[in-house]
């Protein structure tokens, strides 16, 4: 079946002589689900099989390396090196076929990248020695995440001379004759990126002055004899694209979209079937971490797409935080024939059949929070924070157990993640929440985080969907349960917030988180309308603005009008609350500082979001005070001593604490107690965020569902 709002999206499409039955491609990604010796095994498999199962016409299994255990740019990599390897991917693609998906396998070489293979003490293959990069990358890992490098050798630099470059294009060239043995489709040839045949386009990084450097034609000369060694071992019918870098973002001589155009049509007339559009940047600079091959900023890759699509007859694989409104119509308009998606399927799989069937409003969003690009930045497998089963679905199981009525007592995110997922399997849920509202601390993160609210509103909508039994304004007690007669008991009631011990915190004009949060929605207390004087009235406002829609847009515009918060806040907290907080605040006008006693801000965010949100916050004049010390409140400022024994201090209409969090089990203590059989979730075990609750959601349904 065929959406007709997505008519150009799920229409079939062809590369070379391969028949796609929609224009919907898994992008290559390294996800580190391989097996440490490089071998394909069930945890690979079962992800991309998901992934056909989904409905993607096509899938491209990311960073198969072609010299491995050399040019290794990541932990648990797949290999594609030796005949060895054949048997795992074999079974990926027979396992892909059976559910009508075609599966093409990307052809890598990290080159200056293999910062993997440096751990094993082989040598960097690079182009020319690279020149020395200065950045602030590194300022945005915490301690225990840089404790993943320590140890590490430096490592060796190899130029390569002519017998090496000899040995990396027949490399290419076998590993293509491979994959054809395993039954994959086609093959992508990676060459951007900055690894080592984008490393060689990159006038950059290739000061060569050699046939292989100076001017493009030379430049190319290394990705163009891997293409026709490429077709030299699989013939003249089998796809074969090229994944090209459109521009390279921040780095000063590298490589334009003028070249980008030029290497596109040299690849087309050395035979490519196709070619994939992505971009790269200066990597040690932390922010555009999140400005080119996985972009914060939508759409921002698809005028470079466009301007390659035109200058090559070729089909063209867009990508780059497309919304699926968007890829429909640049795929109508001519501006890409194919759209290759990485965030959103891992968010969910079956997102294209989910569009086929007519209901793009099911689909569980991406709330584009770095969390699964930022795992392979550590050495750990890729996962996602809304997806609890990204790379555990090799685990998965039917459900064992009979239906149970289960009641789940609070309606942030874990709570609606449980019910909603045992509602799908057959049970009998009530969910129970304190508030009038559905969402919990969800809500106030969807209106310092706007994509945050997507998720919001699949989680209330998926709970309606599958016929949850909701009982807002009621306080959850074991004399209710009994009455429900409920079989087991999932608590996600969430953490409390209690106010730290800090001089002044008793004034009139510190907030807690909570005073925050009900500020934001109505919820007034005796204390908060003696704190915001106009409260009450204001209130009304935000009640009229939250109301049954929920219309969080309305909230905001409200907030940056009305909010009683003063022209200069001090947040004390630089944690996840805390700088996300700092960000709200910065955009409705307020001069914020953020204080804390950490040596590095944003705990709680993943790398890549820290690195995007921490630099943006710097950028728009936010000061940020880590390593703080005696910290304390006044009438009209806060003050600290800096990490250099200093005195600081920073003038404050309000003081905002965005601290003392905490797990809150008494009362799945008391239940217990009471005889039921509990499952706490979520912040009421300590604080985890999204992510937590979600994982937390998936664990206890598990546990009573069996599967």
């Amino acid at each position: 079946m065929t959406s007709n709002r997505y008519p150009h999206l799920l229409s079939p499409g062809r590369i070379g002589t391969m028949e796609l039955k929609n224009r919907i491609a898994v992008t290559a990604m390294g996800m580190s689900l391989s097996e440490e010796d490089g071998h394909v095994g069930e945890r690979l498999i079962a992800y991309h099989e998901e992934q056909a199962k989904g409905g993607a016409g096509l899938v491209i299994i990311g960073v198969a390396g072609v010299a491995w255990p050399v040019g290794a740019g990541l932990w648990r990599q797949t290999a594609i090196s030796d005949d060895k390897f054949l048997p795992g991917l074999m079974e990926l693609t027979e396992r892909v076929h059976r559910h009508g998906a075609k599966v093409a396998a990307q052809l890598h070489h990290a080159g200056p990248g293999s910062l993997y293979s440096a751990r094993w003490n082989l040598p960097i293959w690079a182009p020319a020695m690279p020149q020395r990069s200065e950045g602030d990358l590194f300022d945005y890992f915490l301690p225990e995440e840089m404790a993943v490098f320590s140890g590490a050798a430096t490592p060796q630099i190899k130029i390569l001379e002519q017998e090496d470059i000899d040995l990396v294009v027949r490399q290419f060239g076998e590993a293509a004759g491979r994959a054809k043995r395993a039954g994959f489709d086609g093959v992508e040839i990676h060459s951007a990126h900055g690894y080592l045949l984008s490393s060689f386009i990159s006038p950059k990084t290739n000061t060569r002055t050699d046939a292989y450097g100076g001017p493009i034609e030379n430049r190319m000369r290394l990705l163009l004899e891997v293409l026709a060694a490429c077709r030299v071992e699989v013939g003249p019918d089998f796809p074969i694209w090229v994944k090209l870098d459109s521009r390279e973002v921040g780095k000063v001589g590298g490589i334009t979209i003028e070249d980008a155009k030029r290497s596109a049509k040299m690849v087309e007339a050395a035979g490519a079937d196709a070619i994939t559009v992505s971009a790269y940047h200066d990597s040690m600079q932390a922010k555009l971490h999140s400005e080119s091959n996985v972009p914060h900023i939508e759409d921002t890759n698809l005028p470079a797409t466009a301007e390659i699509k035109a200058a090559v007859s070729i089909p063209v694989i867009g990508s780059g935080r497309i919304e699926m409104d968007t890829a429909d119509r640049t795929i109508g308009k001519g501006g890409t024939d194919f759209v290759a998606m990485g965030r959103k399927l891992l968010a969910d799989p079956h997102l294209p059949n989910k569009l086929a069937a007519g209901f793009p409003e099911r689909v569980r969003p991406c709330i584009y929070c770095y969390t699964c690009v930022s795992a392979i930045y550590t050495d750990d497998h890729s996962r996602c924070a809304v997806n609890s089963e990204l790379g555990f679905e090799y685990e998965r199981k039917e459900p064992s157990a009979p239906p149970k009525h289960v009641a789940v007592i609070g309606g942030g995110p874990g709570g609606m993640e449980s019910a909603r997922q045992l509602a799908a399997r057959g049970h009998r849920v009530t969910l129970i929440e304190r508030s009038e509202q559905l969402g919990g601390t969800l809500r106030f993160a969807a209106l310092a985080y706007e994509p945050n609210e997507r998720l919001l509103n699949w989680l209330r909508s998926e709970v309606a969907e599958v016929g949850v039994e909701v009982r807002l304004g009621t306080a959850a007690t074991a004399e209710l349960l009994r009455e429900l007669g409920v079989d087991e008991v999932i608590v996600a009631t969430g953490a409390i917030r209690s106010m730290p011990d800090i001089p002044g915190n008793d004034l009139p004009n510190v907030f807690s988180g909570d005073d925050m949060r009900r500020m934001m929605f109505g919820e007034s207390s005796d204390e908060l309308k003696r704190k915001t004087g106009l409260f009450t009235r204001l209130a009304i406002k935000v009640g009229a603005a939250t109301g049954a829609t929920a219309n969080l847009d309305l909230v905001r515009k409200a907030t940056h009008a009305w909010m009683p918060i003063g022209d200069r806040v001090v947040i004390i907290g630089g944690e996840l609350v805390g700088v996300e907080l700092a960000e709200f605040l910065m955009e409705r006008g307020r001069q914020v500082t953020v204080v804390d006693v950490m040596p590095r801000f944003g705990k709680g965010l993943t790398l890549v979001r820290r690195m995007r949100l921490l630099a943006e916050l710097k950028e728009h004049g936010v000061v940020l005070a880590t390593g703080a010390k005696d910290i304390a409140i006044t009438a009209a400022a806060v003050s600290w001593t800096d990490g250099e024994g200093q005195s600081q201090s920073a003038a404050a209409d309000t003081v905002i604490v965005a601290k003392g969090a905490e797990g809150d089990l008494a009362l799945a203590e008391d239940l217990k107690a009471a005889g039921f059989k509990v499952h706490a979730i979520g912040d009421a075990n300590g604080v985890g965020y999204i992510e937590g609750a979600m994982r937390g959601a998936a664990k206890a349904v598990r546990e009573i569902a069996g599967g």
